[in-house]
């Protein structure tokens, strides 16, 4: 029962992605807070680094008001902060802080860290120092903000994301133990790395060690931190169930509590603007394929779509690409098809002729050079999705009822080209295909259900398994989500099944496609933070429980 769960009196949360927009882990902290503010108003505060020093963070309002008295304090110890709200739905409290300062003293830092917890710094590299140091500022800012303003009278829990911020909560865990500590991992970063090295994860994974793969992969240090963060936290948590077998077999620590990605559906338009809305989209998608293909392709075109990080393999991408290819032999298909790849590659820049094409507001019945490509890449001959997209032939060609179009760009409404947000672009689509090989969630299938776009993902993806969950079989397109089995051995088997997935969908009746969108939206509002938050407040009370009886007994002592 929830009512006998203890809850804290003051949270704090740190990430790297806090008021820094760089991939899913944002989404879900930025949708989530609004859940979290309502319940805990101002006894929240996000602690995210500044990345931007002397310019105006686009995510993030400055407030000198706010906690002013600690900002005093925190200012005369030293810290560099800069306070204020999170421009996201909730406006939650948050902290910016400067991390370059303890530059200098990582190898004291690190050394300290062996000591204690045998942490192994040693082989660091890329982006290691970079989030330890924001790490260890984000700690001294949660030292600093809980000895001035809370003290041990108050239930507080300090909760890290992912393993940038483990070394934060290994110092709590030391320096300040009465906070109760809790870490996510939203992929494990030794999983990550075997599967983006096309090593076989899940049929070998019972036989997998960890700290040996590290080795072997050249991760010894964030693995390390991670482990060791997972093994002395007080909840240890990560956000779906194969993932969590993940962190039992690979970190040797099984996870107190699965934590679910939600949403929050209030930037679904409504009604009318959401019609509105989708016939932009659809317009603006078919405009960009007729004046880059040479085409005069109408409304009754299906518009498919993958989208998300650039990770080749682990993104499903390469099978994406595969089955669209075979969809192009297909006798059966009666209806054109447009498959887009929107994914940000390493992109130089718009297409001019195409943004010349599109001004003209002119129909032309020849295609450009290179009609597979919106954007113009900076590394064209070595690019995975060009390269597979030239060795099968998908040239795009007149008579190809099927044509392929990759957006390598961000879709943040000023590309140059579509000119659209990604939530505005998402609308436009018949059909979203996300048929991954790792991803502990996913958040794109999520947000296209939210915005009615039944789509297809595989039971590797968290998002897959638990739609198979509530739905007490494998998710079937009527259902708005289509779950594929997806293992390290059926590759051809998946390209196909995506494959006459799109087929059946061109087929499906005004009726039964209305049926699916309504299912899928129906899907998501299961999905939603007012749903999956009662996880969270689970994870504090196992939290606060374990501190507690860590006190009792250090004070006993």
């Amino acid at each position: 029962m929830e009512t006998d769960l203890i809850s804290p009196d003051f949270i704090f949360e740190s990430s790297w992605e806090v008021c820094n927009k760089v991939g899913g882990i944002y989404a879900v902290l930025s949708t989530r807070a609004k859940t979290l503010v309502s319940r805990f108003k101002d006894h929240l505060l996000f602690i995210g680094p500044d990345c931007w020093h002397d310019k105006s963070c686009p995510y993030f309002k400055e407030d000198t008001t706010l906690f002013a008295d600690w900002q005093k304090a925190a200012a005369a110890e030293g810290l560099l902060i800069r306070v204020g709200r999170w421009l996201v739905p909730g406006s939650p409290a948050a902290v910016l802080v400067d991390f370059t300062p303890y530059y200098k003293d990582k190898n004291s830092i690190y050394g300290r860290l062996w000591e204690d917890y045998k942490v192994d710094s040693l082989h660091a590299y890329g982006d290691y120092d970079e989030a330890s140091m924001f790490s260890y500022a984000a700690a001294l800012v949660v030292e600093s903000f809980y000895k001035y303003s809370l003290g041990p009278s108050k239930k507080v829990i300090y909760h890290g994301n992912e393993w940038m911020t483990g070394l934060g909560l290994l110092y709590i865990n030391k320096y300040v133990p009465a906070i109760a500590t809790i870490f996510t991992t939203h992929a494990t970063s030794i999983g990550r790395s075997i599967a983006g090295n096309n090593k076989p994860l899940y049929d070998y994974l019972p036989g997998y060690d960890g700290n040996q793969m590290a080795n072997e992969l050249n991760m010894q240090s964030k693995h390390s931190i991670e482990r060791q963060t997972a093994h002395h936290v007080d909840c240890f948590t990560t956000v779906s169930d194969i993932t969590a077998k993940e962190c039992a077999q690979l970190l040797e620590k099984p996870v107190d509590v699965v934590l679910p990605n939600g949403f929050e559906n209030n930037f679904v338009p409504k009604a009318s603007a959401f019609t509105k809305r989708r016939k932009e989209a659809r317009a603006r998608l078919l405009a960009i394929a007729n004046a880059l293909l040479g085409e005069d392709l109408g409304d009754d075109t299906l518009l498919v779509s993958t989208s998300g990080r650039y990770e080749f393999r682990n993104k499903g991408i390469d099978v994406y690409i595969d089955a669209i290819n075979r969809l192009r032999y297909d006798a059966r298909l009666s209806r054109h098809v447009v498959a887009f790849i929107d994914v940000p590659a390493w992109v130089a820049g718009p297409r001019q002729d195409l943004q010349e094409r599109l001004a003209s507001g002119q129909k032309y019945d020849t295609p450009l050079p290179n009609p597979q490509l919106t954007h113009w890449l900076n590394n064209m001959n070595d690019d995975k999705t060009l390269s597979m997209m030239h060795y099968l032939r998908v040239t795009n060609a007149k008579d190809d009822k099927v044509k392929l179009i990759f957006t390598p760009c961000y879709l943040t409404g000023d590309d140059g080209i579509v000119n659209l947000s990604y939530y505005d672009v998402l609308l436009g689509y018949d059909l979203c295909v996300f048929p991954s090989y790792y991803e502990p969630w996913g958040y794109t299938p999520l947000e296209s259900v939210a915005f009615k776009v039944p789509c297809v993902t595989t039971d590797l993806a968290g998002f897959g398994l638990w739609v198979n969950k509530e739905l007490g079989r494998y998710g079937e397109l009527e259902d708005g989500v289509k779950v594929i089995h997806r293992t390290d051995s059926n590759y051809n088997e998946v390209a196909d099944a995506i494959e006459e997935t799109i087929l059946e969908y061109s087929q499906f009746s005004t009726k039964d496609v209305k049926a699916a969108r309504m299912n899928a939206e129906k899907l998501s509002k299961k999905a939603l933070w007012s749903e999956f938050i009662k996880y969270y407040y689970e994870a504090y009370d196992i939290a606060l429980r374990h501190a507690a009886s860590r006190m009792s007994t250090n004070s006993a002592k």
